[in-house]
């Protein structure tokens, strides 16, 4: 079985420190069912790709297990093991890039830590679900996908298409990150593990899943697959993976109490409440939601025929389901609202076709590095007709009296921009996706600083 890495992000070459291996020179490596060999077909300033090519002797498999004689089958020696991607392919990504899957890298450590331009492309990956099911895994994520069917025999094209593809994808990563979702995703195509599953592999899940898989659509499906359909150690992942969600920060105590002298948020939900009536919107979705104050007001206000709440919380849903007494609800009003576990950085099709999206106080929760996924996420993928984003102005932290000077207004914040900052950022992301972008001071305006909270409005 075969895996290559290619990176395009310059000097290329420097892919083979990430990795821990030269590129200059081939690595092989025993493994305990078989080896694994490392090479680069190519190693170039512009473009470097690395190979990783696995070695399997199924009838040294079957010979090695205790019993293996009395339980001897013909489908032990004759099967697909050897040539396409299992979770033997997994074990070796761990086994022979384990420093890069941990986001460690002594002699390029920025690099580590940065998005890179990356392609994965794995040959032969057995799928059960077919390629939408295959989409629905990685597209999510971010990555554009290309598949290729692989015919059942091509000498004999009657025969049909066979349950293997080639799988290329590529997108704006985290080496780390591409690993972490190939280790996670490959034995979940493939619906089957080469070894026995227990409790280890939970914890497995957990760590390799961490950041990413608690807001995936398919997380239940991918918790189920990856542990052998095993429902009693899937049902543990799941609910391990609801608990150790981060709670929403945007409407804690901190910040309101940083704000509470000039009632900020209730002046931004009027200000993001008229906008969304101003450009027309009947169908619209709040993502980030947190605790459902923006909710509460949409659905409230009858011109909106359909409310939908994004949160990668569940605790935050449910406390927002509770705010908006959705059980307590007449059935015509129950029908306009729905509430959606989901991340902003990841591509949801659940998402596709609303006429607006607000997202009140959320961008500043994101790391750096995890803003190009969600500009793609919500301008390129969910691509509503207007876009309402709220963050608070940077400048403005000098007339709070209980901020400390350099502070950021809550501690959860990964940055606050300036006012030039919001515009920089929102005329690059209008351009680059076809939309318009205006900017709206909220909150008292103060002619040296301008105002607390500015939002960019994105029309197309």
């Amino acid at each position: 079985m075969l895996l290559t890495l290619t990176s395009t992000a310059e000097p290329a070459t420097d892919l083979g420190y990430l990795l821990h291996k030269s590129p200059f020179r081939p690595h092989s490596f025993d493994l305990t069912f078989g080896k694994a060999h490392v090479f680069y077909p190519e190693a170039r300033t512009e473009r470097c790709t690395a190979a990783l090519l696995l070695e399997i002797d199924p009838v040294a498999l079957v010979r090695g297990r205790p019993g293996a004689r009395e339980t001897r089958t013909l489908a032990q020696y004759v099967n697909d093991r050897p040539y396409v991607a299992s979770s033997f392919l997994s074990v070796a990504i761990a086994e022979v890039f384990g420093t890069a899957l941990s986001g460690r890298c002594k002699e390029r450590p920025e690099m580590a830590a940065r998005e890179l331009a990356l392609e994965a492309r794995v040959s032969a990956v057995p799928c059960r679900g077919g390629e939408t099911f295959l989409r629905r895994l990685f597209e999510p994520l971010g990555y554009e996908v290309t598949v290729e069917r692989l015919a059942l025999d091509e000498m004999n094209a009657d025969w049909g298409p066979s349950r293997y593809f080639n799988v290329t994808i590529a997108g704006s990563k985290r080496l780390c990150d591409l690993l972490a979702h190939l280790y996670v995703l490959i034995p979940v195509l493939d619906d089957d593990k080469h070894y026995w599953v227990g409790e280890d592999e939970v914890e497995k899940l957990l760590r390799r899943g961490e950041g990413w898989l608690a807001a995936h659509p398919e997380r239940d499906a991918i918790a189920l697959r990856y542990l052998k359909h095993q429902r009693s150690l899937a049902r543990e992942a799941l609910e391990q993976l609801v608990t150790e969600e981060p709670p929403r920060a945007d409407d804690n105590e901190p910040i309101d109490a940083i704000e509470k002298g000039i009632s900020l948020n209730d002046q931004r939900i009027g200000s993001v409440l008229a906008t969304l009536k101003q450009c027309g919107a009947k169908r619209v979705i709040d993502l980030g939601c947190g605790d459902g104050k923006l909710l509460r007001a949409l659905v409230a206000d009858k011109t909106f025929d359909e409310v939908v709440g994004v949160d990668v919380s569940h605790r935050a849903l449910e406390i927002a389901a509770d705010r908006l007494r959705i059980d307590r609800m007449p059935e015509k009003q129950r029908a306009r609202v729905k509430l959606l576990q989901g991340s902003l950085v990841y591509r949801d099709q659940r998402l596709v076709g609303y006429d607006a999206a607000a997202i009140v106080e959320v961008v500043e929760h994101l790391e750096p590095y995890r803003l190009a996924a969600f500009e793609r996420a919500v301008f390129e993928v969910a691509r509503p007709g207007t876009v309402v984003v709220t963050t608070p102005n940077a400048e403005y932290n000098v007339k709070f009296e209980t901020l400390p000077t350099g502070r950021f207004r809550h501690h959860d914040h990964r940055f606050e921009w300036s006012r030039a900052e919001l515009e920089a950022w929102g005329r690059n992301v209008a351009e680059r996706f076809g939309y318009g972008a205006r900017f709206v001071p909220i909150g008292p305006l103060d002619p040296s600083v301008g105002a607390p909270t500015q939002m960019a409005v994105f029309t197309r």
